[in-house]
């Protein structure tokens, strides 16, 4: 029964031992992605049978239901993405691509552990196993003459993790120091029977603060734009968007904790949401870097996120969840596109996709759809998981919050609609055609029809993720 449970897992585990057999000899690049790849459908194929599936493991450390295996069904589907449009890895050294994929394996494996973990200990592991993996794949990018901004990038995403880490460690002695427990079985009663207490609001705020690191929610969000721009056109799209749903499961299992009625702890979800959007989205305005408007906008959507938390209810915990799932594949559709027309793994500005749609009309389909379903224009999934989650923030009559996200929405349609207008109405002029494989174009096609499918029937995915979270929560 275990191993049944733990299967997905077992499976990444395996792979990331192939993978790491496979690193011990030279030149066994395309090895070592083939395995990787197939590890990841693996998996994914494991995560979607296990949705049913129930039960603890490790003594009580992991809980295998509806909401860990719903999560981890997105993540896997992050991991196949990246490993079938990023490889051959046009900017990682040559001698360090087979270790790229084995940490890109140990990173989905933290991140998959992370949406099950019920237990303080063991979900700290978790997020240095996928925190590590992360610090390391940035500085792989190959080195450009008189260039080393990825060691930049690499040495301050180190710095703010581990001060991220010592936020959260400080936060977790507050909430073992009040219950006596490092099990959210133990924890949660304990708390809404003290939540009265300062030290309880100190507590969750604490961990909460080292977390939002991972979903790059202001205040700690200064380290996105240098580590998108930093990293590999394929190490941001990992990072881009897995993390945050991993990270997120972890954010709601602790928000469970509170009272719906708490006024402190909304009043501080609502301060961190207003001033996520509000930078996110007037620095994404400036930018020439696609990456590094995509990372500024990461930071607007955190802030989106949260307007389905600050409710503290289980109605807006789904619609938080199906924002954050339909976020990762509309980043992974735009970074497709992006790892595509950059020809050497250079970073690509906003300019050099100038008449894209002549140069790969599919292409330009692809990354115009996200981009619409980033600034949350219908019938795309961004449009629905808006509306979800300003409706929510409206039945908690937070219409001061609501007002604020309308304008903001207002602000990022701007900037992303100016890469639509860039790619359908400015002259290629000596741009090279952009070339599409077979797996690449049927790898975006079917991220454009799942971003579609979430716009036109959002209903099925909310409905399971509003189950998840009542099962979770019970």
């Amino acid at each position: 029964m275990i191993l049944k449970l733990f299967s997905p897992e077992l499976a990444v585990i395996l792979g990331s031992l192939a993978v790491f057999g496979i690193s011990l000899g030279k030149g066994r690049a395309r090895l070592a992605a083939t395995v990787t790849t197939l590890t990841a459908l693996v998996a994914l194929g494991l995560s979607l049978v296990s949705l049913a599936w129930s039960g603890d493991l490790f003594q009580h450390a992991l809980r295998i239901d509806l909401y860990s295996q719903l999560f981890k069904v997105f993540i896997v589907m992050g991991l196949a993405g990246v490993a079938i449009f990023g490889n051959p890895l046009k900017d990682i050294r040559a001698d360090v691509r087979p270790e790229y994929f084995l940490f890109l394996l140990l990173g989905t494996l933290g991140m998959m552990i992370l949406a099950s973990s019920v237990e303080l200990i063991t979900l700290f592991i978790a997020l240095e196993l996928a925190s590590y993996a992360l610090y390391l794949l940035v500085p792989l990018r190959q080195e450009r003459v008189g260039l080393r901004f990825q060691m930049e990038s690499a040495a301050k995403y180190v710095m703010f993790g581990v001060v991220a880490t010592g936020i959260m460690l400080f936060g977790m002695s507050y909430i073992f120091g009040m219950t006596g427990s490092t099990y959210f079985r133990d924890i949660a009663p304990a708390l809404m029977e003290r939540w009265s207490d300062p030290a309880a609001i100190v507590g969750i705020v604490l961990v909460l603060g080292g977390l939002f690191f991972k979903l790059a929610a202001f205040p700690m969000h200064l380290w996105a734009p240098d580590v998108y721009q930093g990293a590999s056109n394929e190490t941001t799209a990992f990072i881009a968007g897995i993390p945050k749903a991993a990270v997120m499961a972890v954010i709601i299992r602790f928000l469970m904790c509170a009272q719906p009625e708490d006024r402190s702890l909304m009043a501080v979800l609502t301060a961190v949401a207003i001033c996520s959007m509000t930078f996110g989205n007037l620095a994404a305005l400036v930018q020439k870097d696609i990456k590094r408007m995509l990372a500024y906008s990461s930071i607007a959507h955190a802030g989106y996120v949260l307007l389905g938390l600050v409710t503290l209810r289980d109605t807006g915990y789904a619609a938080s969840i199906f924002y954050i799932l339909g976020f990762v594949v509309m980043s992974l559709a735009a970074f497709l596109v992006i790892c595509l027309v950059s020809r050497n793994g250079e970073n690509v500005q906003i300019d050099d996709l100038s008449g894209l749609h002549s140069r790969s009309p599919l292409a330009a389909l692809i990354l115009g759809a996200s981009m619409f379903a980033l600034a949350g224009i219908p019938p795309f999934a961004g449009f629905m998981g808006k509306f979800f989650l300003m409706a929510e923030a409206l039945r908690s009559g937070l219409v001061a919050l609501v007002i604020v996200a309308a304008i903001n929405t207002a602000i990022g349609i701007y900037y992303y609609l100016t890469v639509v207008l860039v790619m359908y109405f400015s002259d290629a002029g000596e741009r090279p055609a952009v070339q599409l494989s077979p797996v690449n174009a049927t790898l975006g096609l079917t991220l454009l029809a799942i971003v579609v499918l979430l716009g036109v029937i959002p209903t099925t995915l909310l409905a399971l993720a509003l189950t998840a979270v009542r099962a979770t929560a019970g």
